[in-house]
């Protein structure tokens, strides 16, 4: 009989007592809390963490029997109980600073209430620590701290500067109390989404062990495949069996699906993202189930006020001091993508210590096309999958006048007060439309004589466009003969076919295009 799977329970005594699929992480969790005294880990949302705090709660409980059967099992001697103070800030919309405030009190009133108070203790920060030292004495143990998507406030006020420096400065206050009451405490966990540096609320945690980038608990969240194939062996052929493909081959596809995070440079294989694997054994379908969960809208306000161009999204290269740390003064919006798990490590540089950044899967990336969709084109939810639909199918049939024709009439539509500066205006709005297309799309590709504006593959046919503002389709065309933008396809079978578009900034659309099959004279 299979085990139950965990879909959407995060809470790890349930996980056991119930006896539901678990995969074992507790050799990391020893030597997490055996080498360890304050830690913070960034994951993606939905990735383990809130199971990871439950497991660490259960731990410091000294619920032995919980473990049974576990690594941890044979590793732990002792078993020790501890009083422990557990924060979820995940529960919370934090649209006022008075949303963070009440937050806290709650928190603080419900410990209050089993370790007393002072009334001399008016500031959250100062009640905090008092509790930190009473439940210390009280217990005779030093106290737990476990702080669950502790940066969920300052991600809730994204793009609001004022609301931003107010959740700060309330939390570095809040957060500073594990240093000064360092005596009282046995150990300290903090989870989030991303790590916000500097002049934020870490600046004065420096004695915080960042694991995210560590290699040793690269997989403490998440799933390895070995983990897969131990763990889900049986859910994985019932996979292959309902989409009549064989069991390798349904491994194939969750891969591409679902797989290919990484977290630091030294990791060979990639974590696959659990929730979703645990959603595609249930249904017994590959779908897209993180973003069902929805994606934050503070990623496109990142985006937006940073005027962004989204064909750079996957050609950046950075350090990894800028990856493990969020500046909010900086107008850099790639951390916080990374860290939010919607572009992951592809490479790095040893010369120059620069990390390469890609979308982890096909999920993520058909997933945040998909979310970019109504904020940087003229589709809407409910036109946008139709009108892709037929355009992918004009596109793939060679039918190069219906998909201007159509692509022009979705331009016409366009409102006004979405286009910005127009020319990234354009630019992000094709970008996003030809990722929709699920083909092979390249953009800004370097060529000798420049670089390629888009290149469509399909099947049987490779289209090569050239954009232009308040220019002339026909200066387009020209601009890739001239460069031989097509040339590095000479050798292809497929058809070709160049594309010169240009936009209007007076009517907002497309104004013209003409087009040349190169096909016959192409080869060298």
């Amino acid at each position: 009989m299979q085990r139950p799977l965990p879909i959407g329970i995060q809470t790890f005594t349930e996980i056991r007592e119930k006896g539901y699929a678990y995969v074992d992480k507790t050799a990391l969790v020893y030597k997490l809390v055996s080498e360890n005294k304050y830690v913070f880990l960034s994951r993606p949302r939905r990735f383990g963490k809130s199971l990871l705090m439950s497991t660490l709660e259960s731990y410091f409980s000294g619920r032995k029997e919980l473990f049974h059967g576990l690594a941890i099992e044979g590793l732990e001697q002792q078993w020790k109980s501890y009083p422990i103070f557990h924060l979820d800030l995940n529960q919370n919309k934090y649209d006022t600073p008075e949303s963070l405030v009440a937050e806290l009190n709650n928190f603080l009133t419900a410990l209050e209430e089993k370790y007393g108070t002072r009334p001399s203790e008016t500031a959250l920060a100062m009640r905090f620590s008092g509790l930190i030292e009473r439940a210390a004495k009280k217990e005779g143990r030093q106290v737990v701290i476990l702080v669950d998507e502790y940066d969920k406030p300052m991600l809730s006020a994204i793009g609001n500067s004022e609301l931003q420096e107010a959740f700060r400065s309330e939390l570095k206050a809040f957060y500073s109390v594990l240093k000064s009451q360092d005596r009282y405490i046995e150990f300290a966990f903090l989870t989030g989404v991303t790590k916000f540096g500097k002049i934020s609320v870490f600046s004065d945690l420096n004695h915080l062990y960042d694991i995210s980038m560590a290699r040793d608990y690269t997989s403490i969240c998440g799933f390895t495949e070995q983990e897969i194939r131990d763990n889900f062996g049986t859910e994985v052929e019932a996979l292959a069996q309902h989409n009549n493909i064989s069991t390798e081959e349904a491994y194939r596809q969750l891969r591409d699906n679902y797989d290919g995070y990484h977290f630091n440079r030294f990791q060979k294989e990639g974590i696959f993202n659990p929730f979703s694997l645990l959603f595609t054994f249930k249904n017994k379908a590959f779908d897209d189930y993180w973003f069902e969960t929805g994606t934050p809208t503070y990623l496109v306000t990142l985006l937006q006020n940073f005027n962004y161009r989204l064909d750079e999204l996957t050609e950046e290269q950075v350090t990894g001091d800028v990856l493990n740390s969020i500046d909010p003064t900086s107008q850099n919006p790639i951390p916080v993508i990374y860290q939010s798990g919607y572009l992951t490590i592809s490479g790095y540089d040893e010369e120059f210590q620069l990390y390469s950044l890609d979308f982890p899967n096909r999920e993520v990336e058909r997933g945040f096309t998909r979310f970019l969709v109504p904020f940087y084109t003229p589709l809407r939810a409910n036109n946008g999958p139709s009108n892709i639909a037929l355009l992918a199918r004009d596109i793939r049939s060679g039918r190069v006048e219906a998909f201007m024709q159509r692509l022009q009439a979705i331009f016409a539509d366009t409102d006004y007060r979405i286009v910005g500066k127009r020319e990234l205006y354009f630019q992000n709005a094709v970008t996003v439309i030809f990722k929709m297309l699920s083909f092979n799309v390249d953009t800004e590709r370097p060529a000798n004589g420049g670089r390629m504006d888009m290149i469509v593959k399909t099947a049987s046919s490779i289209y090569i466009f050239e954009f232009k503002l308040d220019k002339s389709a026909g200066e387009a065309l020209q601009q890739i003969k001239d460069k031989g933008y097509h040339l590095p396809f000479a050798t292809d079978p497929r058809t070709k076919t160049l594309i010169g578009v240009n936009f209007s900034s007076e009517t907002r659309g497309i104004s013209e295009w003409t087009y040349e099959d190169v096909t016959a004279n192409s080869v060298l």
